[in-house]
Formats: C-alpha cells, structure tokens, sequence
C-alpha cells in the first residue's frame, strides 16, 4: 500500500515537476529574447553592421513607423547612407511570447528614438510602438523576420 502511495504521489509530482522546469526554461528564452532587443537597438545606434547583419534574417520585412518597408539589405544600406538616423533609443515596454516550442517569439513594446543632435543643437524624439518577430535558426540563432512600427501621436 505504501508503494502504491509513494507511485501515486511521485505520479503527480512529476508533471508539476515537468511544467516548473519548461516555465524556468521558457523565463530563460524570454530574458535572452529581451536582452537580444535592447543589443540590436544599441548596434542601430552604434552602426554595428555586423551585429545587424547577423540579427536580421536573410528576408527581413522591416517597416518603419511612416509605412514604407525595407528587406534587410536596403535597411542596413539606410543607416549606412544616413536615410535612417538614431541617436538613442529607449525601451518603454518590452513583452515576449514565445511559440513553436519556443523558436518563434513574438515581442511587442514601445520606444522613444531621439534623432542625433542637429546642427543647431536640437533634436527630436519619436514615440513608437512596434511589433517584433524573431524566429531561431539552427545555425544562426535568433533573427528577427519582421519589424513593424507605428508612430504615436505626440
């Protein structure tokens, strides 16, 4: 009888077991995911073309906040040509879910993008909410399919 108990107790121990440990791996993800973001925002600003080179898939849609969309080659060549300009960005909000077992996120926030500072000393700041998908290549990683941006009203 007490073998029975102790088979029966270990028998519902072991799924809670299972989905305590796939949350802490999942929490994992989503730190890694969250830390990815804020380095590929620094390399926009920093003009890290190797690092965006890697973070971007092969067929990147990346559309900005005024609708027009780029591939990822015409991306990167904007910020080498000066079309697209960052001075800081900043995460308001950051949120990841994760699907297919964990190789497709899905992260949503806000940020604020504060242009470089203008001859005359100013700058400019832009609210934006954006949608992110990142999807994990076996031998790339992380990349990130799909940026969409929207402009917030001031």
């Amino acid at each position: 009888m007490k073998k029975l108990a102790f088979l029966l107790a270990f028998g519902l121990a072991l799924p809670a077991a299972s989905f305590a440990q796939a949350s802490v791996s999942a929490q994992g993800v989503e730190k890694e995911i969250e830390a990815l973001e804020n380095q590929r925002f620094d390399a926009q600003v920093k003009k890290d073309y190797a690092f965006l080179e890697k973070a971007f898939a092969d067929d990147l849609v990346y559309t900005h906040g005024d609708g027009h969309q780029n591939n990822k080659a015409e991306y990167i060549q904007s910020i080498k040509d000066g079309k697209s300009q960052y001075g800081k960005i900043e995460v308001e909000a950051l949120n990841v879910r994760l699907y297919n077992d964990a190789k497709t996120a899905v992260v949503n926030g806000s940020i604020f993008i504060t242009s470089p500072v203008k001859p005359d000393g100013s700058t400019s700041v832009a609210h934006m909410k954006y949608v992110v998908v990142q999807i994990k290549d076996k031998k790339k990683g992380w990349q990130v399919v799909l940026w969409q941006a929207q402009k917030q009203a001031s």
